[in-house]
């Protein structure tokens, strides 16, 4: 792939706008045309943003100066379009999670492979600062052999802000499948991968009232499971707890704890890029602040896009698809064993992404350069 890299834009809903800000501020991508199936959508985009054509999804696809293509679309189309996109000998970085299922999941992957393009994937809130810091922490040492953690996520649901939460309450959604990447791939991140899960999970209503928008007021039907609980086995012996919830109100917990033999550590919200991390050391008397350590510095959706590009020909992305995929199916095998009442073995597995040194990517400063040169 090129430098800068030349990136289309399929799908042109919210989370778009988190991905544009960025984009303005990476030197080595270049976005070059934008397509969503509402035409007007995609020439708002073109109309703000200098240098972007609009065009449909079948000339995006075709477009020669598109190397890769940024997949913003529902969870149920994921694989549809990426598989659109590598047919056509695209690279492809997506929204998460990777796919609706690992069977649809593993067809990307497996096409990607043939065809000789590389597959990204959200979340790369794991590259910034918080999840980062905290990565460096355990690797240094600082609460020695991890044991354990807990990721909590409670909401009372989307739909009180989102205007269109549909797809929130449809198979690909619900608290796992929608929030759960950010929590598992910190939780791989910072532990390595799941070899086994335990889950439980219920589904206390059957429909949503759209709270914001033109649909206020609409209701919407909830065929998933609402609330999520497991337990993950990583290979290296520790147990993550796992609590996704539309249907709490409010959490006073961490977003993740992480606890070793000679200290616990605050990691802050994996949704965001940044926040502080929190040491309690064995034997001491409060809980220390660590200095900011690693990772992306001022990051955003759209960094990982970028980490990609720079990323060695041949070597997987940091936020790449094996690391989406092992996700995607933990993720599933939590709902799998709720619904089945036993425990899960997970078949795939995946490294430990390389570190990211404290980086001003925006700057292009030393950390970026010398993976490059390597």
């Amino acid at each position: 792939m090129g430098k800068p890299l030349k990136v289309g834009i399929i799908g042109c809903g919210a989370i778009i706008a988190q991905y544009l800000a960025n984009f303005r501020k990476l030197e080595d991508i270049d976005l070059v045309a934008v397509a969503d199936l509402d035409p007007a959508r995609a020439q708002a985009v073109a109309d703000d943003y200098e240098g972007v054509r609009a065009i449909s999804v079948e000339e995006l696809l075709a477009a020669d100066d598109v190397e890769l293509v940024l997949n913003l679309t529902i969870p149920a189309a994921h694989a549809d379009v990426a598989l659109k996109a590598i047919a056509a000998g695209k690279s492809v970085y997506g929204e998460k999670p990777l796919a609706a299922t690992t069977d649809e999941a593993r067809q990307v992957l497996d096409a990607a492979r043939e065809a000789g393009v590389v597959v990204g994937c959200a979340p790369d809130t794991v590259l910034g600062t918080g999840i980062q810091t905290a990565r460096k922490a355990i690797d240094d040492g600082l609460i020695g052999a991890p044991i354990s953690a807990s990721a909590t996520m409670a909401t009372p649901g989307h739909e009180r802000w989102h205007p269109n939460p549909d797809f929130y309450y449809q198979p690909g959604g619900g608290p796992l499948l929608d929030m759960g990447p950010y929590y598992v791939t910190a939780l791989v991140t910072l532990l390595g991968p799941v070899v086994s899960v335990v889950g439980a999970a219920s589904h206390t209503r059957k429909e949503r009232t759209i709270g914001s928008g033109p649909r206020q007021g609409e209701k919407v039907p909830v065929t998933i499971d609402s609330h999520v609980t497991g337990v993950l086995t990583h290979a290296s012996g520790a147990l993550s707890t796992l609590f996704m919830s539309f249907d709490a109100v409010k959490s006073k917990s961490p977003n993740i704890e992480i606890h070793g033999e000679r200290g616990s550590l605050v990691v802050p919200d994996p949704n965001h890029f940044d926040g502080d991390v929190q040491l309690f050391a064995l034997g001491a008397e409060d809980w220390e602040t660590l200095p900011v350590s690693a990772g992306y510095v001022d990051s955003g959706r759209g960094f990982g896009i970028a980490d990609l590009a720079a990323t060695p020909t041949g070597a997987e992305p940091r936020a790449g698809g094996a690391m989406a995929y092992h996700a995607l199916e933990v993720m599933e095998s939590v709902l799998e064993s709720a619904h089945n009442g036993s425990a899960v073995a997970i078949r795939s597995t995946v490294e430990r992404p390389e570190s990211v040194g404290l980086t001003d990517l925006a700057g292009r400063v030393d950390a970026l350069q010398a993976r490059e040169a390597s």
